[in-house]
Formats: C-alpha cells, structure tokens, sequence
C-alpha cells in the first residue's frame, strides 16, 4: 500500500463503499471515515480486507493519510449535511486542496459552496454520480463542476472509475465552473422522470387495455430493447416484468402504486418555468407522482366514477409496434425538450456547455443511458448551435416516421380511458412546436384587454408595442413593459 493515499472518502452508504471498492480497483489507494467510526471498521476489516483501503477513526487522521493535494470526496446527504461537513473539514485542510461533493446536492448549493470554499484559499467541485449502486461500483457516469483548475488533479481518477461506451471513451468530462455539474445531474434526473414515466405508460396500456400477461409484456420490451429504444431503462422493466418470487408470482402484481420522489425532478421543472422553456414531459411526470401518491382518494373516486378501460378490440401485434414507435418519439421530444433548457439556462448563467459531450456523459454508467444518446452526440458535434434536437436531420427523420404511431397511441389510449400524461404532453408540445400560428394572439389580446399588457402586431416590426382601448372606456394608459 502507498504511503499516502490517493484520495479520501467521508460517507459510507451503499453509495460510498462501492466508488471505493471501484477506486481501489483501478489502481488508488482510498483512505475512508464516516461519522459512525463502527462501519469504519466493519468496512476495512469486511468488504475491504487485503485491498489499498485504509481507515480513519478521526477527520484528522483522514486528511493526515492523504497526499497533497489532498482531495476529500463527501458522500454524505444533501443540504446542510454537505455544509456542516465543508465547516469540520476547511481548518484541516491546505491551500489547494480539493472538496469534492458527489451527493444530489441542487446546483445553487453547489454554486454558493464553490464560492465560499475558493474564498478559503481551497478548490471545490460538485459532481453529479449517476447510475446507482451498481453503476458506483462498476462505472457510474460522473458530471464534475466547480472550480476548473481542479479538474486536471481529480481527472485520472474520475475517468479511471468512469463508465465506458464502446470505443474506451470515459462518461465524464468537465462540465463547467460553480454549479454547473450538479446542474446538468438535475436535468438528467428529470429527463429520467419522463423516461420512466412514458415506459409506465405504455406498460398500462399493455396491461389493461391490451389485457397482456407479465411474461408477454417482458418479452415485447425484451425485445424492444435489441432496437431503437436499447436501454438501461427498457432493460430493466423487462427485468422486472419477468420477476417471480419463491412462490412463482410476479413481484411487481405486489407492489403498491404509489410512487416517490426525492426532488430533483420538481427542481428541474422549476427551472424550466424560470427559463420559460416548456418542459411538459418532466413536469408531467412530476405530477403523476403526486397523483400517485394519492391512493386513498383515487380509490374514493373510483368508486364514484367507475375505473373501466375499453379493452383492445384491433390488431394486437400492429399496435403493439405502433406502442413502440410513440414511446420513442415521446423519449425523442422529451430530451429535445431537456436539451433546450440545459442551452437556456447555460446561457443565463454564462457556462459554456458542451452539449455532444453531456450526451457523451450519459451514454454509459447512467440511468438514462441509451444507445440514441449517440445520435445526441453526433447531432452537437455536427451543430453546436442547433436550437433544439428535433431540428437535427435525424431526429427529423425519426420523429417523421414515429409521429402517426404517437397520434394513433394517444387517441386510442385516452379514448379508451388510460391516463397518459407524459405521451400526450409529447405529442401536444411537438404540434405546439410546428405551428407558426398559435391561439396566443388572443391570449395576448386578453391580456391587453383587463390589464393593459400591450401586444405587438404582425403587420408591424417587432418590437413596437400597442394598446386598443377595448372598452372604450379605459383610456390610453397601458402597462410600462412587455414581455415575451
């Protein structure tokens, strides 16, 4: 074992422990703590025994273990956790050496401490770790931001732990200064909640429309999964589809429908709504978690109003290509529309995002990852100024092709009394985004009309602005801005 350890880690979840068992596996020797000195212990002297991990039973023996610079990595829980622990640890430390926070902390957090930390003569990053246990262990994909002149001393560990995509690229790459990896980890965790959401969709569909069993919806997204939609996500519902217990019944017949959510994905659509950049998927599948989570009520009103789904009367094999088609073109929209606010935001807060290489991050080792985040990828490098996805000559051809599969979906679905809020949110915004005439010339007419918000004129340049007395009564006082 080296003398001194390459890097330390404070927070040994299920999370913690295996980045360090992946550390430790490419070549760094890992030094660890956590506040509970016994699972120190039970750690180095378990899991971790005969490998380049060493314990600490103090903060001051960990910082003493490690080369300089030193860099601390803090797996710990977001929020004030994070900045307890930032306060323990900055009279321990020397100038230059490095923060490292992987936790879901949310990008202002990470922003704000980026800041405090550098005034304290330190470098910080915040870095966004996706891919759960699994992905910790074998290859998460890693979002680091922060200070930029840290990047080249934690480089060689975070693409050694790093996924890989087929060519040995790492999925990791500098995202930019403060807050910005966090901030894109926030985007990609709500892109992950239209993912799931849209899946589940088309999996109530199959269920109680098309009244398909457990073990033939597995082998459809088995299947499915060996073509456009190839994904973690796809996988893993065929996975669970496919899942029996010791008594041989289907795990997920068991399993009640409320679902959970710890944040992320109501930060994203937050974000959006302050950019104005509509992100319908995302906040859709926010909301039908929280209509989820009111299970007693919609029990109350099923019994009010019936819960009957028409069953399927058509071609099943048809539709069920037809299913296959609309959920990739709603995953197409979805991330066209995830893109858009990363580019928004990106510019409201002066970080020049990469946006081939963000693709490129969340090819592998993520929740989201997905063989199209290549075409992603080619689509930036092609055009780093393209406005949104669905613009790309291949995602036009995609969409071109999937769109009648998504119209014919929603129609039969909604027609049939199936919820589909995220499926029907794509096609409403991909209808909203070919228009080059919308209904907001009288939305802005009313506007003007009780409020004196003013409005411009198509036959006028843009920019001018105009008032109409509508009553006849109100005069010609209108509002002093005008805002688009």
């Amino acid at each position: 074992m080296k003398e001194k350890s390459d890097i330390g880690l404070i927070g040994l979840a299920v999370m913690g422990e295996n980045l360090v068992m992946n550390m430790e596996s490419k070549g760094f020797t890992v030094s660890v703590y956590n506040r509970t000195v016994d699972k120190v212990e039970n750690f180095v002297n378990g899991r971790a025994k005969g490998k380049n991990i060493r314990g600490a039973s103090t903060m001051e023996e960990l910082v003493g273990q490690l080369s300089k610079p030193r860099k601390i990595m803090m797996m710990v829980k977001a929020g004030q956790p994070v900045d307890d622990l930032i306060e323990s640890l900055i009279p321990l430390l020397d100038k230059g050496d490095i923060l490292i926070d992987g936790g879901n902390s949310h990008y202002p957090d990470s922003d704000r401490r980026t800041k405090y930390v550098e005034s304290k003569g330190l470098r910080y990053i915040g870095t966004g770790v996706s891919g759960g246990e699994e992905g910790a262990l074998k290859g998460p994909s890693l979002m680091p931001g922060g200070s930029p002149d840290a990047w080249l001393d934690v480089k060689p560990i975070f693409q050694a732990i790093a996924a890989k995509i087929d060519d040995g690229s790492a999925c990791c790459e500098w995202v930019g200064k403060g807050g910005a990896g966090h901030f894109v980890k926030m985007v990609h965790n709500g892109i992950e909640y239209g993912d799931m959401q849209i899946i589940c969709e088309i999996y109530h569909l199959m269920r109680e429309h098309l009244k398909l069993s457990n073990d033939e919806m597995h082998q459809i997204f088995a299947r499915w999964n060996k073509g456009i939609l190839d994904s973690y996500l796809i996988e893993i519902t065929s996975n669970i589809l496919g899942y029996k217990d010791e008594n041989g019944e289907y795990v997920l017949d068991k399993i009640l429908d409320t679902a959970g959510q710890k944040g992320t994905g109501k930060w994203t659509g937050i974000e959006a709504l302050d950019e104005g950049i509509p992100l319908t998927l995302v906040v859709e599948a926010v909301l039908a978690r929280s209509l989820s989570s009111q299970k007693n009520t919609r029990v109350k009103a099923s019994t009010l109003f019936g819960n009957a789904i028409k069953p399927f009367t058509g071609n099943k094999e048809s539709f069920i290509a037809h299913l296959e088609k609309a959920l990739y073109a709603a995953k197409i929209i979805s991330y066209a529309q995830g893109f858009t606010l990363m580019r928004a935001s990106g510019e409201t807060k002066g970080w020049d995002l990469n946006y081939g290489n963000i693709a490129l991050m969340w090819r592998g080792g993520c929740i989201i990852r997905s063989a199209f985040l290549g075409k992603i990828k080619e689509a930036f490098d092609k055009n780093p100024q393209l406005e949104n996805l669905l613009m790309d000559d291949y995602f036009q051809g995609e969409i071109k092709d999937a769109i009648e599969s998504l119209r014919l979906v929603c129609s039969d679905g909604q027609s049939a009394g199936v919820p589909l809020p995220c499926i029907s949110s794509a096609l409403s915004y991909f209808d909203g985004f070919r228009m080059d005439r919308l209904p907001a010339n009288l939305l802005q007419a009313q506007r003007d009309y009780f409020g004196a918000h003013t409005y411009e004129r198509v036959d006028r340049p843009r920019g001018e602005v105009f008032h109409t007395n509508w009553t006849r009564e109100g005069g010609t006082t209108s509002a002093s801005t005008y805002s688009v």
